[in-house]
């Protein structure tokens, strides 16, 4: 099967909803025979996440840099846990191992990392399909930004268009694994 990159908060968010929708996306990515790629940590969202993946008896790998394996909390009982030198090598090394992404809420961080491989796919480095799991309207604001930057001239139609957002699970992997099986 696939190797999911899931791009996610180190903190739960004040909504438990966020948790719940986590946990239900693990769950869901081991049922379907899917691995888990993440940052490793096993705190927050991301560590409910891994603990879900594991609880179905799935496979999760975190990738965490040497400075942030006590900072992050990095989680020891994973599939695999891959430590690197720094950020720049913990992004690469997620994406290497992936062939489709996925952001749930987080801060700054989550972000980052959505945008740099969103640009990625954008400047033709990979081909990997990217989703957005919008629990709560968490994403909504980010989303109606970005189609405003379609309205304004500053982002081409179809590369919006690339960008799969759903509010469930479920719905989101079922379009992953639609686009998925249309570049295999």
């Amino acid at each position: 099967m696939s190797r999911f990159c899931v791009y996610l908060g180190s903190r739960d968010g004040r909504d438990p909803q966020f948790l719940e929708a986590t946990r239900r996306l693990g769950a869901e990515l081991a049922r379907r025979g899917h691995t888990l790629v993440y940052g490793g940590a096993r705190i927050g969202l991301m560590g409910a996440l891994a603990d879900a993946v594991m609880a179905e008896g799935g496979e999760a790998i975190g990738v965490m840099p040497d400075h942030l394996v006590e900072r992050e909390q990095a989680h020891h009982g994973l599939s695999e846990l891959i430590r690197v030198r720094n950020m720049h090598e913990r992004k690469a090394n997620m994406a290497t191992h992936a062939d489709a992404f996925i952001v749930l809420p987080g801060g700054i961080g989550t972000l980052e990392e959505f945008f740099e491989a969103w640009t990625w796919h954008y400047l033709g480095l990979h081909d990997k399909p990217i989703g957005v799991l919008d629990t709560g309207g968490f994403y909504a604001p980010l989303l109606a930004f970005l189609d405003s930057t379609v309205e304004h001239g500053f982002l081409d139609g179809r590369t919006r268009a690339e960008l799969i957002d759903a509010t469930e699970p479920a719905v989101l992997l079922d379009a992953l694994e639609a686009q998925l099986a249309t570049t295999a």
